[in-house]
């Protein structure tokens, strides 16, 4: 396995590629959008120099990083020649759906089709190609260069054969993958986002406010980070997708999500990605402050 797809440029998509060239694969990153492209080059570029200046590569291995990486906005030209391609667009059914087909059109025989998403059912993505046997997910966690876990998930047709592939190619990236099956939210999301919204919900119904809520699991749970500060990290419309997920896989009212975080998307208020969540981020200064509405 040499050649890698990367398909989407954004957060994920950007630090799943970032990995690839790292380890010598050869990466070809897809996204519709040119400057999405741009920017996540440019992302790759610092974290890579970053990791330079911490001496955890060398300049070498930092500069043949970047030449493993080639842009193209051309879906069919990006898994033309791949060994694998990574789905890594947004966390919606009908995106993914629409991406996988024509990843199974273009993609030669023997291609692994894998996807990033973090709940959508890999089974339902996998039988809308005609190689269901060659779908999984791989699931890293952010930010993909730091982060060690990559849940992989087979789909209820996922070949043994392709599983075991998977696990070895995370190994490779110096990730450690543990294998789960396929039901909503898999292992992570299925335990992290019912705590995250039940959070959500504490400060909903004023049982104490945000510097409180996350520094409470902060002390006393050991968490490195608070529930209400990781939901803005991730993205709190990305959180209300998956209580979805999880709310229609499982029909049961304890994953319903909290109308705060229904309020907060429907506001636009997605958390550090729009400068404001259940905090407040500063890109001039850099300085995290809770949310005026919450202060």
């Amino acid at each position: 396995m040499k050649n890698i797809a990367v398909i989407g440029a954004g957060t994920m998509g950007n630090g799943i590629a970032h990995v690839f060239a790292m380890n010598g694969y050869s990466v070809k990153l897809c996204d519709i959008s040119e400057p999405a492209l741009n920017k996540a080059m440019e992302s790759i570029k610092k974290n890579l120099w970053r990791m330079v200046a911490k001496e955890k590569i060398s300049q070498e291995r930092s500069e043949e990083s970047i030449e493993n990486i080639e842009m193209t906005t051309s879906l069919k030209d990006a898994v033309s020649n791949a060994d694998l391609v990574v789905e890594a667009a947004s966390e919606n059914v009908d995106v993914k759906l629409s991406i996988f087909k024509q990843m199974d059109e273009f993609s030669p025989e023997g291609c692994i089709l894998a996807t990033n998403t973090s709940s959508i059912s890999i089974t339902k993505i996998a039988a809308s190609t005609s190689r269901p046997e060659s779908v999984i997910g791989m699931h890293f966690m952010n930010p993909v260069p730091v982060m060690k876990l990559v849940e992989v998930i087979r789909a209820y047709q996922t070949s043994d054969e392709v599983t075991a592939t998977i696990m070895e190619v995370a190994k490779k990236l110096q990730k450690i993958p543990l294998e789960v099956n396929d039901y909503p939210g898999f292992v992570a999301n299925r335990i992290l986002m019912p705590m995250i919204n039940e959070a959500i919900y504490t400060l909903y119904q004023g049982v104490a406010g945000v510097h409180e809520i996350d520094n409470v699991m902060k002390l006393g749970m050991a968490h490195p980070m608070g529930p209400l500060q990781l939901a803005d990290f991730i993205g709190l419309d990305v959180c209300l997708a998956i209580m979805e997920v999880l709310q229609d896989g499982f029909g049961e009212a304890k994953y319903a999500p909290c109308p705060l975080l229904v309020n907060m998307v429907a506001a636009s208020q997605l958390g550090k990605k729009t400068g404001i969540g259940f905090y407040q981020y500063s890109k001039e200064t850099k300085d995290v402050s809770v949310a005026p509405k919450f202060a």
